[in-house]
């Protein structure tokens, strides 16, 4: 394939791998939002431009300084993040970690080719000096025309009711105290228990050459907690978390309850796990949490930097069978809540639901500004970036494989000898070809079409590609994972999620017990 792309650790758990510093019992008392009471729940493009103190007329600057050497497009992306974190362990809450981050990023394009530069000190003189050293992209002059700026509406897909950044580190405690308490209470082999809460409130403006000017308010939550429990000297550990576009209302009674059940039946039923044979046999995909293996090792390869640069093994199969004709896969901004979905892209375009395979059939990219020129296409408002300190690059939402023909009964009773994976936690993928390793961290046995015994510490190898061609059942039973997770790429992070159905393929390599 002539894939350079180097093997990667693929999603992490983004409510567990945060950086946590220890801080002193009154910072308990510290909110360090309040100095930013004034800059809370903006609303139009009126209170954007307030809260990073720009007007029409400086934009307008600095978008003629950035075309200024002859650039073919240029944007402006403001943006306004509190991030907090907290994590609850030994029963008190021990480390905390909060962050301001403001700044702007701009972005040059001319053709296939990307000059950037940014500020974090947002002035019309720092502004303008980011624009010349992004304009250094193109190199001929040419006169430019002050741009006329207007607001452009967009959707609002995430509705919240009480904002992170209104709540302070206090409200927070009782709940997960709450919660911790609980996990202890279902089971009196758990030992320890760690309970952590992050929440980011997001606040983007982007305006660009085109005069178009797009303000979005993007909050985000993650509750997790991981038990560990003792049992015949020997220790297990698990976890579950929920993420959500959503504000402090994510600390429900039914979110705690289900965290707290989940993580410790997860754990406990690793002590009667066992390891199943090694080989190639049939695996079935439950619903939900499996979807991991459709973002990672077949999702990746449908993002168009990757065919437009001809890495991916799907840049040459557009309208081209590479399922069977009962598997749909979507690329999703509009599911309402998920952590994965946007009301805009960070191109200023409007996110929509992107249909990738349809029928068994690749129809469609995941597509931003430039592999959108590059096909003469729309972009699909997939341009996504971590911050104003990075390049948009195409990345997925929520992606998922919707309902099929099948049940999920029908599709166990149809397997003689396999596994029936339910979650997985590590992994590696070769995002070219789409060669894959996945840890299963909870799972069972399937044998003469029934399942048996739990299982744990298996690896499953194969091919992404290879596997979708190899989905021959897919069931009615289509559930989004609850969690939330980060996907790296390009050495960004973003926030997004998947889901499936309960799949059936004929064939992959687990690497259990030797026979």
């Amino acid at each position: 394939m002539g894939s350079t792309i180097s093997r990667r650790k693929f999603l992490t758990d983004a409510a567990i791998g945060a950086v946590a510093v220890s801080f002193l019992p009154s910072f308990l008392k510290f909110n360090p939002t309040d100095a930013y009471a004034g800059l809370r729940n903006a609303g139009s493009i009126k209170e954007y431009y307030e809260r990073f103190n720009v007007t029409d007329e400086m934009l307008a600057k600095v978008i003629s300084e950035a075309m200024a050497k002859g650039g073919d497009y240029c944007d402006l992306f403001f943006q306004h993040t509190i991030s907090n974190y907290v994590i609850l362990e030994d029963n008190q809450v021990n480390r905390a970690y909060s962050n301001v981050d403001f700044g702007v990023g701009i972005r040059v394009l001319k053709g296939d080719q990307t000059g950037y530069s940014f500020a974090e000190d947002i002035t019309l003189a720092n502004m303008q000096n980011a624009a010349r050293t992004a304009a250094n992209i193109a190199s001929s002059g040419k006169l430019i025309l002050p741009v006329n700026i207007k607001e452009k509406k967009t959707r609002n897909i995430y509705p919240i009711e009480i904002p992170w950044d209104k709540i302070s580190i206090t409200d927070k405690i009782p709940l997960m105290t709450e919660m911790n308490d609980k996990i202890f209470s279902l089971d009196n082999r758990v030992i320890k228990v760690v309970v952590s809460c992050a929440d980011d409130s997001n606040y983007i403006l982007a305006v660009n050459s085109e005069g178009a000017a797009v303000c979005d308010f993007q909050p985000i939550g993650r509750i997790s907690a991981t038990c560990t429990a003792e049992s015949g000297g020997k220790k297990e550990s698990n976890s579950s978390n929920v993420a959500a576009r959503k504000g402090f209302e994510l600390f429900s009674k039914e979110n705690i309850n289900f965290i707290s059940n989940d993580a410790v039946n997860k754990t406990m039923i690793l002590f009667d796990a066992v390891k199943p044979d090694a080989g190639e046999m049939e695996v079935v995909l439950a619903a939900g949490d499996s979807g991991i293996l459709l973002h990672e090792a077949i999702g990746h390869g449908m993002e168009a930097d990757f065919n437009r640069k001809k890495e991916s093994i799907y840049s040459a199969m557009i309208n081209k069978y590479v399922a069977k004709e009962f598997v749909n896969i979507v690329d999703d901004a509009l599911y309402p809540d998920l952590q994965g979905s946007i009301n805009i892209d960070d191109e200023c375009n409007d996110s929509q639901k992107t249909y990738l395979v349809e029928n068994g059939v690749l129809t469609s990219y995941m597509h931003d500004k430039i592999s959108a020129k590059h096909y003469n296409l729309n972009p699909t408002g997939n341009g996504r970036r971590q911050s104003f300190r990075h390049i948009p690059l195409p990345r997925m939402r929520n992606t998922y494989m919707t309902n099929g023909p099948h049940k999920k009964e029908e599709i166990i009773a149809s397997v003689k000898n396999g596994i029936y994976c339910e979650n997985f936690t590590n992994g590696q993928v070769l995002i070219g070809p789409g060669d894959f390793t996945f840890y299963v961290k909870n799972g069972y046995l399937i044998e003469d079409g029934k399942l048996t015994k739990p299982i744990k510490d298996v690896n499953i190898i194969g091919n992404g590609p290879q596997m979708l061609k190899d989905i021959t059942m897919v069931a009615d039973d289509f559930a989004m994972a609850k969690g939330g997770w980060n996907c790296g790429k390009g050495g960004q992070s973003v926030p997004v999620s998947m889901g499936l159905p309960t799949v059936k393929v004929s064939k992959i390599t687990v690497g259990g017990m030797k026979k």
